[in-house]
């Protein structure tokens, strides 16, 4: 079904050495970038922004509303042709989610779990941020994560990749979580002869280095696709002609003007990588709006989604 292109020992190497790198950044209080280091206090100021937005809301009645959004979520399928597909992947169905933060909303995982129990799909990739958080511990997520996880197992696998809201530590509860971390490595799919590839990398957005791009560095597969947290690496992949490029990080906004134009993105790429499908030379992109919510757990003009990715050979 599948198998890692490194082998065991190698990659234990690798994430020996990967842990080590990212518990440094996580604890030096500043953000590891491909376009340079900045600080976090920016995300402190941030945080104090969106408590006077909330008691705004509270204010004027909009906060219920936008709470009862934030647990709304959508299942979004959408249709993606390739001619040079594998014709075993014709057909081939993925479930991506993102931005779950699983501990925004109580119960939420319930939420999700409501919405995901009776799709069909032969593969799930997971594109970071399962706690609210950015920091401390995370031990009160990972029960409804193992619950949700049940629902999650594909006949093809079930992996995922950290985000900037994640810690190296949840990697110490790979076994238990039901799903394979890929942390800057690849993992080949194989159907009825047939490959495709996976690379997952590490965040790029607070914890960036320089083993994410080489990862990227893959050769002598007709198909692949990328898992990445934010689209910071989307030219990267397209230069090393990755097919598919999955991400999420934006939330789509979260909060929204009318016309789906989000207030603030948290990301620099360009506007077309806010949320959606997008084309990025002979890459195809999708960013998802992701699960849950971060800051303040409401959702305006945004809707939360779960997404089904059907592959075409055409």
């Amino acid at each position: 079904m599948y198998q890692f292109l490194d082998p065991p020992e190698i990659r234990k190497e690798r994430r020996l050495i990967w842990a080590a790198t990212r518990s440094v950044l996580e604890n030096i209080g500043v953000v590891r970038k491909k376009r340079g280091g900045k600080s976090k206090s920016h995300w402190d100021l941030f945080l104090r922004i969106l408590k006077i937005f909330a008691f705004f809301l509270k204010l004027t009645g909009q906060y219920k509303k936008g709470y009862g959004n934030a647990k709304t979520i959508r299942v979004n399928e959408i249709e993606l042709k390739f001619p040079n597909l594998p014709a075993a992947f014709d057909g081939f169905k993925i479930l991506h989610l993102s931005d779950l933060h699983i501990d925004s909303i109580p119960g939420f995982a319930s939420l999700i779990i409501e919405k995901i129990k009776d799709l069909k799909f032969d593969i799930c990739l997971l594109t970071g941020d399962y706690r609210l958080d950015r920091s401390g511990s995370f031990s009160h997520i990972l029960k409804p994560m193992r619950i949700l996880s049940k629902y999650i197992q594909a006949p093809f696998g079930t992996f995922a990749v950290l985000g900037n809201h994640d810690t190296y530590l949840m990697a110490q509860h790979e076994s238990e979580s039901g799903m394979e971390l890929l942390v800057n490595e690849s993992v080949e799919i194989m159907k009825d002869g047939e490959k495709i590839l996976i690379t997952g990398t590490d965040d790029p957005f607070d914890f960036y280095t320089e083993s994410a791009l080489l990862s990227l560095e893959t050769k002598g597969y007709d198909f692949k696709i990328a898992m990445v947290h934010t689209s910071e690496l989307a030219r990267v992949a397209s230069g090393q002609r990755y097919d598919l490029y999955l991400c999420g990080h934006t939330h789509g906004g979260q909060v929204c003007l009318k016309n789906g134009v989000p207030l603030i993105s948290h990301q620099f790429e360009g506007k077309k990588f806010n949320h959606g499908q997008w084309q990025l030379g002979g890459m195809t992109g999708y960013t998802s709006r992701g699960a849950g919510v971060s800051g303040i757990p409401v959702r305006f003009n945004c809707p939360a989604e779960v997404t089904i990715i059907n592959l075409i050979t055409g």
